[in-house]
């Protein structure tokens, strides 16, 4: 979840790569290279958190070859993509993949900045997502199978006292409360509006 955000770069020509990493240093940012697609998959970064900026054509595994790799990886490093061989089919074809961004040399370094936010600020907010629904499926794993059932009642709606939910699960209103205090409790919810975000959470990636 903290893990810091990192600005990897894999580009071939040694000049680029060193005036890049120089450059986004001097912005603040933690930089790694890479001479190649295979030292970078060598060095098992796709997992770690910042942005991906890659060169598409290069010797060996290519940027688009490496984008493939990453999604069947699954994958969720942010790539921009920065070539001097640009073209049309090929800018969509990396786009269309989930490129989150496609530059033309010679770049701008201010829109490269700014790509490089965004791309970073994207991969946090979707880690953070992730950490918030695993989080979530840790708790509703805790739940007994009534108090499954009673939580499926009570953010189902839409009578949610207690004396409606024991009747239509066939027990007394009193352990209808005991079992949702218990819930709540589990679920880290101090309501009714915070369990229900909490139970989608939990089912967003439910297999």
């Amino acid at each position: 979840m903290n893990a810091p955000a990192t600005v990897f770069v894999v580009e071939d020509d040694a000049a680029v790569r060193r005036a890049l990493s120089v450059a986004l240093r001097e912005r603040g940012y933690t930089v790694e290279s890479f001479a190649s697609a295979e030292a970078f998959l060598e060095a098992g970064c796709e997992g770690r958190a910042g942005c991906l900026l890659l060169d598409i054509r290069m010797p060996g595994i290519g940027g688009l070859e490496l984008q493939d790799r990453l999604k069947r990886a699954d994958s969720a490093l942010p790539v921009i993509f920065i070539t001097a061989h640009a073209n049309v089919p090929m800018a969509v074809s990396a786009v269309r993949k989930g490129a989150f961004d496609f530059l033309e040399k010679p770049y701008d370094l201010d829109a490269l900045i700014d790509s490089i936010d965004a791309a970073v600020a994207s991969d946090r907010l979707q880690r953070e997502t992730q950490e918030k629904e695993a989080e979530a499926r840790r708790r509703y794993r805790q739940l007994s199978t009534r108090e499954r059932e009673v939580l499926a009642l009570l953010i189902a709606g839409p009578d949610t006292s207690n004396r409606a939910i024991a009747g239509q699960l066939g027990i007394s209103h009193r352990t209808v409360e005991t079992y949702r205090g218990r819930l709540m409790q589990k679920m880290g919810a101090r309501s009714l509006v915070e369990l229900a975000r909490i139970a989608a959470l939990a089912e967003s990636r439910e297999a």
